[in-house]
């Protein structure tokens, strides 16, 4: 779109605060009723520090023909991707990596990213996977120079200034009001919103309350379940709060052949491969949600800041034993006791390996070092990667260690510290998967939990009334407990989503035979990152329940062949 002014604005996004800005801005110098052109008219008035005014997921890039610059920008929690290159004279960029693999001098691995892979299962900072191609960070925002440097600034942070002045009823009360805002302004739609709905907490809820605004009309919510199995299916957690709700629920039940036929098309999709297995079923999800609507919401985002992983468990459980020992209360921490932790223990029942690599090397190491320890997955790795060739690189530890100890974090609170951490990591990289898969389909998905006053309030609450007991996301169970049906209330048994490849690759059907092929071919048994000691099979054998390490290399393999091996072929025609 171009402006009077000259300027013009791409955009891949929703501002769902468009109404309120353009009253602000002035209804009548409008020429049309978009939020594109709300923001292009936001930055003719506030110039760069128009994304402060903003709220929604956003990605976009405004020629400014007065300076002859172009300015981007990206929202504060990177919903929407923004990739860019500089190569060839020109500074190029993208909503998608295989956009600008065109203009790339050749096709490599950035060696630094994929050791974060090796250890994360995702990418810390600007890199990715391809050498030489960047992500601008969520909240940053910058003009491109004459020399096509990025000048970019961070324009947002989130603040852990805890607050000891107010109680929990206040801050229960406060996360109610907020959230439910926040939904009302993500329902925004001239078109019908739908749910998905895994059966847990956070998309249960924004179901429930999404359900809510939309009282006397239809409602609409999705599920994906492997009903062969009660251990990888959460279908019945969802149909109940369907049936309290009175949610149309619509359920595809996913199949080893879904995932013979689609996995690769959801690394294609991804861009690159990252996190766990989740992407497949949401895939499969996302292709059921498109014939029924365009909008859904979703329940990203309330993990990383309400506390929802069974790891934050395990340094509670940590804490526990250093309260005990020290019987004072040390460093900001409140003091726990065994007995407090005990109800909780059984979330941890299949995370012994986690565990056992966390109290390797003692509990009395610094807090970095340890949580570090606990997150990182290359040790599981062994000997089947090459990890001479990470020598002379730099350390994913030293990355780690920068956003870590970030300094909007106090020093004196350990779960704000990892939690921070995951906001600023896992979460980037769970909300690509969210995009990409629903926009494989056409299906845009917004995330009300991603809000920033939301934010802001939740990460002011002391551990003790956030984290009180081991009680994953205590604070949200308080403050919505007349809103959630108790089966959902009172879940223990968190699986995001689980994939049953272990149960398939024991099976010797399609999924295994899929596997081992992929590994057959030339070029995958020569991958420099893997060892000689490499072997598909053994790996199938000492596999876990949940199949990352599989998943991981699988992962990698498809994408080294729908990007690296095709393009090398493109070269040599």
């Amino acid at each position: 779109m171009r402006g009077a002014s000259g300027n013009v604005i791409t955009y891949n996004g929703e501002v769902y605060n468009y109404i309120e800005l353009r009253r602000e801005i002035g209804e009548e110098l409008f020429e049309t009723t978009s939020d594109t052109e709300v923001i292009l008219r936001a930055y003719e008035k506030w110039g760069p520090d128009c994304v402060q005014k903003l709220e929604g997921m956003f990605a976009f890039a405004i020629w400014d023909e007065k300076r002859g610059q172009l300015f981007v920008a990206r929202d504060r929690f990177g919903i929407k991707p923004f990739y860019y290159a500089v190569s060839q004279g020109g500074f190029y960029f993208a909503s998608e990596i295989k956009g600008l693999t065109p203009f790339l001098p050749e096709v490599k691995t950035d060696v630094n990213a994929l050791h974060d892979y090796f250890a994360f299962q995702f990418c810390l900072g600007e890199k990715t996977l391809f050498d030489g191609v960047r992500q601008l960070k969520p909240a940053h925002c910058g003009y491109v120079d004459p020399s096509l440097g990025l000048q970019q600034r961070q324009y947002w942070e989130v603040h852990y200034n805890l607050d000891w002045d107010h109680t929990e009823r206040y801050f229960v009360e406060q996360v109610r009001e907020c959230l439910r805002d926040s939904v009302t302004l993500h329902m925004r739609s001239d078109v019908e919103v739908g749910a998905y709905i895994s059966g847990g907490v956070d998309s249960s809820l924004v179901a429930a309350m999404a359900r809510q605004e939309r009282k006397g009309e239809r409602f609409q919510g999705f599920t994906g379940k492997f009903s062969f199995s009660e251990s990888f299916d959460e279908s019945r957690y969802a149909q109940v709060l369907a049936d309290e709700h009175d949610i149309q629920l619509h359920q595809v039940d996913i199949s080893e052949n879904d995932f013979v036929d689609d996995i690769s098309k959801v690394i294609y999709h991804l861009d690159q491969p990252v996190a766990g297995p989740g992407s497949f079923p949401q895939y499969e999800v996302s292709r059921l949600a498109k014939n029924h609507v365009k909008v859904v919401l979703g329940g990203q985002g309330s993990d990383e800041m309400f506390g929802g992983y069974a790891r934050y468990l395990i340094a509670y459980w940590e804490q526990c034993i250093k309260g005990a020992l020290d019987g004072t209360m040390h460093n900001g921490n409140y003091i726990v006791t065994y007995e407090s932790i005990i109800p909780n223990l059984r979330t941890l029942r299949n995370y012994k390996p986690l565990i056992q690599e966390f109290m390797a090397e003692g509990i009395f190491d610094t807090r970095d070092k340890r949580y570090y320890r606990l997150i990182n997955r290359s040790n599981t790795f062994g000997n089947v990667v090459n990890w001479d060739m990470f020598a002379n690189k730099a350390s994913s530890f030293d990355d780690f260690k920068e956003i870590f100890w970030g300094k909007n974090v106090g020093q004196e609170s350990y779960f704000d510290s990892i939690t921070h951490f995951d906001f600023k990591t896992l979460l980037p990289a769970l909300l690509q998967v969210e995009d990409r898969m629903s926009m494989a389909h056409g299906i845009e998905s917004r995330v009300p939990f991603l809000d920033h006053k939301l934010i802001e309030l939740v990460a002011t609450v002391p551990a003790n009334i956030k984290f009180q007991n081991g009680e994953l996301k205590r604070l949200l169970r308080l403050a919505f407990q007349d809103t959630l049906p108790q089966a959902i209330r009172e879940r223990k048994d968190k699986m995001g989503f689980p994939v049953p490849l272990q149960v398939w690759m024991k099976q010797g059907g399609k999924a295994r035979e899929f596997i081992l092929d992929t590994f057959r071919g030339a070029n995958a048994r020569t991958r420099e990152y893997l060892a000689p000691g490499f072997d598909i099979e053994t790996m199938m054998q000492q596999e876990g329940l949940f199949s990352r390490n599989i998943w991981a290399f699988l992962s990698l393999e498809l994408w080294q062949q729908q990007f690296h091996d095709v393009h090398q072929q493109t070269l040599s025609i």
